[in-house]
C-alpha cells in the first residue's frame, strides 16, 4: 500500500530531533489554548474591576460633592444662630448680624462659583437667563428688561434660575392701527 519511492522521498529526521507524536502535539497546543484563555479570563476580570473602581470613584464623588459648600455653608448657619440666639439685640443689631450673615453666605456663593444673575433695566431681554413675567408698556426699547422682579443665579454657566423681570414691548398707538379693519 505505501510507496517505497515516496518513503524514500522524505528526509529522515535527524538524531536529536524526534518526530512528535500527533499526542504531544494535541497537548502542548491544549496546553497554549489554557494558557491564553487563562490570560484572556484575568484580562477580563481586570476590566471589570476597573469598571467596578471607577463606578464607586463616581459614586463617592458624587455623594461628597457638595461637601466643600456645605461647611462654607456652616459658616453661615453659625451667624444666623449667634444673630437669633442674641437675648435682647435691637433691631440695628439684628440687622448687622444678618448682612454679615448675607456676606458670608455671598462668600460662599462664590467660592463654589455661584453667581447672581440680576440684569439692569434697559438691558436687553436674554431668555436663557432670564424668564419674562410681564410684558409692560414702556417708552424703553421693546425687549429690554424694565424691572427686576427676583435675581436669578447661575452655577458656572448653567442657569439654576433665571431672573425674573418685566419686559419692555413697544406702545400701542393711542390713535388706532389705520390697517386695521376697527379703524377703516
Amino acid at each position: 500500500m505505501s510507496d517505497p519511492k515516496a518513503q524514500s522521498d522524505v528526509v529522515p529526521p535527524g538524531p536529536a530531533e524526534e518526530p512528535k507524536s500527533l499526542d504531544d502535539l494535541l497537548a502542548e497546543a491544549q496546553t497554549k489554548l489554557e494558557e491564553q484563555r487563562d490570560a484572556w479570563l484575568r484580562a477580563l476580570a481586570d476590566a471589570e474591576n476597573a469598571r467596578k473602581r471607577a463606578q464607586a470613584d463616581i459614586a463617592q464623588a458624587r455623594k461628597y460633592a457638595a461637601e466643600r459648600i456645605v461647611e462654607d455653608l456652616l459658616q453661615v448657619m453659625d451667624g444666623l444662630d449667634a444673630t437669633l440666639g442674641a437675648p435682647g439685640a435691637s433691631g440695628e443689631a439684628v440687622r448687622t448680624g444678618v448682612e454679615l450673615t448675607q456676606r458670608q453666605l455671598k462668600n460662599a456663593f462664590e467660592r463654589a462659583g455661584v453667581a447672581e444673575v440680576n440684569p439692569v433695566p434697559g438691558q436687553r431681554f436674554d431668555p436663557h437667563r432670564h424668564q419674562a413675567m410681564a410684558a409692560v408698556e414702556s417708552a424703553q426699547e421693546p425687549n429690554t428688561v424694565v424691572a427686576v422682579l427676583q435675581k436669578g443665579y447661575s452655577l458656572h454657566d448653567r442657569v439654576v434660575r433665571p431672573a425674573l423681570v418685566s419686559v419692555a414691548k413697544a406702545v400701542e398707538n393711542p390713535a388706532g392701527n389705520p390697517t386695521s379693519d376697527s379703524n377703516l
